[in-house]
């Protein structure tokens, strides 16, 4: 019987990393969109690409798993879960492309930085999970980090910060992103989870193209450059599909705001991913802000879950 007891332990033990180990990886691929993302964005705008790379990853996705995999298509018990969760992520973009054209990227990432704090109260009501002090102080010592990165390591930048009508506007997106993690956990019901993120997939696709409609028909797909089409299939392979099945994986073993935390180590990929492609190093201040963030992490990773 103890036998039998620490293997479930170990299982358990086992599962709860593999479950962090996909969210590194989830923060690393987003960090990668904002270092290609600008290649795209001056041949289209934000939202159509946003929209096209959706389509993209719901198109590839439904080639591997009903062409490749040859898997049945079936419509899902309650498919209006997939339609509420896709709805989250394309109320979290539109408000991000809404508010992008009133204030600047900078404001818009501290407003994020209120992202898993907010999760820790969506997870308490919607999933019952608990969080005791040793997870909230790691995590509130993570978003200073995160918040010093995003600053420039700049104490003037940062008192300068004023919030406006676009970060109430994207505040609310952020508000639906901190929901989307608990939610999950909340309208899971067992379905596979290859098909879980392809129903994820097509809802957000569905909303995103509902709202980008009048900019789509607008554009000459066919006279876009190469480069469009690369960082389109990035985003929809990398940020799209992969991502949301890390995030859906990680979901089913660790605690809400675990799992959104690690949006937290987003600037501190970034600096490694800017410094790489030749466009100059973060300043030893910025590192350190990434330094704190780390460090902030690696006390959550050993935070019991209550």
């Amino acid at each position: 019987m103890t036998e039998i007891r620490s293997s479930i332990l170990h299982a358990t033990g086992t599962e709860k990393l593999r479950g962090h180990l996909a969210m590194v990886c989830f923060a690393a691929l987003i960090a990668g969109s904002f270092t290609l993302a600008p290649l795209a964005l001056p041949h289209i705008d934000s939202v159509s690409l946003n929209v096209v790379r959706y389509i993209v990853a719901v198109a590839a996705m439904a080639g591997w798993m009903f062409g490749i995999q040859r898997k049945r298509f079936a419509w899902p018990s309650a498919p209006w879960r997939y339609l509420v969760l896709g709805g989250l992520m394309a109320i979290y973009f539109v408000t991000m492309f809404i508010a992008l054209t009133m204030t600047s990227p900078v404001s818009t990432s501290a407003v994020f930085t209120l992202t898993p704090l907010m999760t820790v109260g969506f997870g308490l009501l919607l999933a019952g999970q608990t969080f005791g002090p040793i997870l909230l102080l790691s995590l509130a010592v993570a978003a200073c980090g995160s918040v010093w990165m995003i600053f420039g390591g700049s104490v003037e930048t940062l008192l300068d910060f004023k919030i406006g009508q676009g970060e109430i506007i994207f505040f609310f997106g952020c508000v639906a992103h901190a929901l989307y993690a608990p939610l999950l956990r909340r309208l899971n019901r067992g379905d596979p989870q290859a098909l879980a993120t392809f129903y994820i997939l097509v809802g957000t696709a569905l909303c995103l193209t509902l709202y980008g409609l009048p900019q789509i028909v607008t554009i000459d797909w066919l006279a876009l450059p190469p480069v469009v089409w690369a960082v389109v299939f990035y985003l929809a392979i990398a940020t799209g599909i992969i991502s949301f099945a890390l995030i859906q994986y990680a979901s089913m073993r660790l605690p809400a705001a675990k799992v959104m935390s690690y949006s937290y180590l987003v600037p501190a990929y970034v600096i490694v991913y800017e410094g790489i492609s030749g466009h100059g190093w973060a300043s030893p201040s910025v590192a350190l802000g990434a330094l704190v963030t780390g460090l902030g992490l690696v006390v959550l990773y050993f935070a019991p879950d209550k």
